[in-house]
């Protein structure tokens, strides 16, 4: 008896690929939905901007050491250096907010220079309501300042 195969029966008809092309969409919207890479953005660089005031907190603390104030405030920058320059020997870089230049840190001290308060703006949400820097909208063209840092001495 010899071998008979028919034409037809050798491959997928159109009908069973579409539908696996359907399951793969469906599951791949899915997952795409469960991660929500905006989300996942918006986390790393809130975790950024965390990172960058504890960092420009250790630095001030250095100055402060030195100086025994802490450096004026100029325009909310630190001794009035824009945000992403070096500030030597106490930073490499400052650094700026990761979303620039439509949003930046604010830094601001007391008339003493014997405390600072240092502000950022976290884009999934903030313990500070308030600042102590005076404007509502310091962060930033129109956005205000949700989380800060502050010397030891003071509460942010």
């Amino acid at each position: 008896m010899g071998k008979t195969s028919s034409f037809f029966s050798r491959g997928f008809t159109l009908i069973e690929l579409l539908i696996v092309i359907a399951v793969i969409g469906v599951l791949a919207a899915g997952v795409i939905t469960l991660l929500n890479p905006l989300a996942q953005i918006q986390k790393s660089r809130d975790a950024q901007r965390m990172s960058d005031l504890s960092q420009i907190q250790k630095a001030l603390e250095i100055y402060y050491s030195d100086f025994g104030a802490y450096p004026a405030a100029n325009n909310n920058k630190i001794a009035g250096i824009d945000w992403g320059l070096s500030w030597s020997p106490y930073m490499g870089t400052l650094p700026g907010d990761p979303d620039s230049p439509t949003s930046h840190y604010a830094y601001c001290t007391s008339d003493s220079g014997q405390s600072y308060y240092l502000y950022a703006n976290l884009r999934r949400g903030g313990s500070i309501t308030t600042n102590k820097c005076g404007a509502s909208t310091i962060c930033g063209s129109g956005v205000q300042c949700n989380y800060g840092v502050s010397s030891p001495n003071v509460s942010p």
